[in-house]
């Protein structure tokens, strides 16, 4: 019975000192747990920002404009202009003159090609009628806009086959365009009278008329002039 006694005073004063401890062991495992799950909560709710993707922009930026062309004479009331007029032709001999050069005559203009079918046939005809006015105040001139760097052989060849004794030369794609008023064909024919107004202008060839063409074309200038 003493025994007995004695064990529970011992258990008892065991538990008294152990309680404190317990409590502070309890409070401190509380507190872990707690931190833990704040931290938990924390990585939870945080988000990282998105990284905006890589993109072109939705308007690229223009490229430079092209070099623009020098702007092209235009005919005005049937008079060629003074800059075209003034403009150098290089002759086959690679000397050159300007159209400007025989404004106190009336000018014959043929435009012309090498490889063209029917001023093969248009040039015997206006050879006549070239002789017909040899000494009068006529300048008759004709004109390609081949590539002399290619289609020199070509024309001088063209040129003593016909017996094509025009005053021949070089045309640029630019005076053709203005010359034929945007007529992308070849023969074409220009009556100037002095002063570079255009008499008369036509396209093509008519067997066996466009001789008798010319020198009606002609003799209107003449008269113009007088």
């Amino acid at each position: 019975m003493k025994n007995n006694l004695s064990y529970l005073a011992v258990d008892r004063r065991l538990r008294f000192l152990l309680r404190p401890r317990l409590f502070v062991v309890t409070v401190l495992f509380v507190a872990f747990a707690v931190s833990g799950v704040g931290q938990s909560g924390r990585r939870n709710v945080h988000t990282d920002v998105p990284t905006a993707p890589v993109q072109a922009p939705i308007f690229s930026a223009p490229e430079p404009e092209p070099a623009r062309e020098r702007a092209e004479p235009t005919m005005m009331n049937g008079a060629v202009p003074e800059s075209l007029l003034q403009r150098p032709l290089k002759s086959l001999d690679n000397s050159s003159f300007r159209l400007a050069d025989f404004d106190n005559k009336v000018v014959v203009v043929n435009l012309w090609a090498s490889w063209c079918g029917p001023c093969k046939s248009e040039v015997p005809e206006y050879e006549k009628v070239r002789k017909d006015y040899a000494g009068s105040n006529v300048e008759f001139i004709g004109l390609t806009a081949e590539d002399p760097r290619v289609a020199s052989e070509n024309v001088k060849k063209f040129v003593r086959s016909f017996n094509f004794g025009f005053r021949i030369g070089w045309i640029d794609h630019e005076t053709a365009r203005t010359l034929s008023e945007g007529r992308n064909s070849v023969p074409q024919t220009l009556v100037i009278s002095p002063g570079g107004r255009i008499v008369s202008h036509w396209a093509g060839y008519t067997r066996g008329r466009s001789g008798d063409r010319l020198r009606e074309a002609i003799e209107n200038a003449l008269r113009a002039k007088s």
